[in-house]
């Protein structure tokens, strides 16, 4: 059985959580694009850093727009309203990204759209798994952080831990 999982999260880690999940892109999208299109490796880690911080932009944008349609026309975040949003979103993406990888990496606008196609075909797997591993990860430290916090406040269970563990008890 899977444990419910603590969906509150403050301005300060959705910070966290989109900055890892960039960084770590950067640092897998440049060398391989780098590799992949003969490219030096500055050269596309400022592209890929140039299109993580429009992606970023546009997230919060996109985002906002989107919670302010749903307040205005009232729908339910279904399957479908998700698979809408996530469409729209890379359609959106996609208008700003394509012209300016055809223009950073001297390529027509068709092999710009084909590296879109492909960079959103890496996004889809590696977005599923590092919200996983980050979502596995928050869980299991905000457990740490409440089984200390059990132990500061009940100061029998915190001697009989440290009774537990001392040497003349072994």
């Amino acid at each position: 059985m899977t444990p419910t999982m603590n969906t509150h999260r403050s301005i300060k880690e959705r910070f966290f959580h989109a900055l890892g999940f960039e960084v770590l892109a950067i640092a897998i999208c440049a060398p391989l694009g780098a590799w992949l299109l003969d490219r030096p490796l500055a050269h596309m880690g400022l592209l890929t850093l140039m299109i993580s911080l429009m992606a970023m932009t546009w997230n919060m944008v996109f985002n906002a727009a989107f919670d302010r349609a749903q307040q205005r026309m009232g729908f339910r975040r279904t399957l479908l309203a998700r698979a809408v949003h996530a469409v729209l979103f890379e359609i959106g993406l996609l208008i700003a990204v394509v012209p300016l990888a055809a223009w950073w990496l001297s390529i027509s606008l068709w092999h710009a759209f084909v590296l879109d196609i492909g960079i959103v075909l890496f996004f889809l797997p590696y977005t599923f798994g590092f919200n996983w591993t980050y979502d596995y990860l928050r869980e299991a430290i905000l457990r740490k952080r409440k089984a200390r916090a059990q132990l500061k406040r009940c100061p029998a269970s915190k001697a009989v831990a440290t009774n537990e563990r001392s040497p003349a008890n072994g």
